[in-house]
């Protein structure tokens, strides 16, 4: 039974699928649901090479608060498809932070989206999915994009 089941989403179209079956496997064993997105850390660079700390702390508000919202929606959307969850905003390097909150939350199960990237795009982009299966301390369940 997977009673604590830890749903990371960037928020992507190809996290719906994701969600979905988190939502069905929280339910179907009367577990908690747990959503996290994480919001990467580290300064962007402005079209002159250089983002004022103002700037910075602006972007990185409304990212934040942004972020935030969305992830209100999907624990209401949670809920109402009665499951008790709860959402949970991090900041750092995705994969690591899940791997990290999965721990401390004593999670049965993390459930993931993938975007199904192959040859180049997987090298160049990397795989949040696969890096997040390499690191966390339970099961991980990926879930394609149909």
């Amino acid at each position: 039974m997977f009673r604590r089941v830890l749903f990371g989403t960037d928020f992507s179209p190809a996290s719906r699928p994701a969600f979905r079956r988190a939502i069905a496997l929280a339910r179907q064993s009367r577990g908690r649901l747990l959503i996290v997105h994480v919001v990467p850390s580290g300064m962007p660079m402005g079209a002159e090479g250089y983002v004022t700390p103002r700037m910075y702390q602006e972007m990185e508000t409304a990212i934040r608060k942004s972020a935030q919202k969305q992830l209100d929606r999907l624990v209401a959307q949670a809920k109402k498809a009665g499951v008790a969850a709860r959402g949970l905003l991090l900041t750092g390097a995705a994969p690591e932070a899940i791997a990290l909150t999965a721990r401390k939350e004593r999670s049965d199960v993390v459930i993931v989206g993938t975007h199904g990237r192959t040859g180049l795009d997987r090298l160049l982009a990397g795989s949040v999915a696969s890096r997040i299966v390499g690191t966390a301390p339970c099961p991980v369940m990926t879930v394609r994009p149909r």
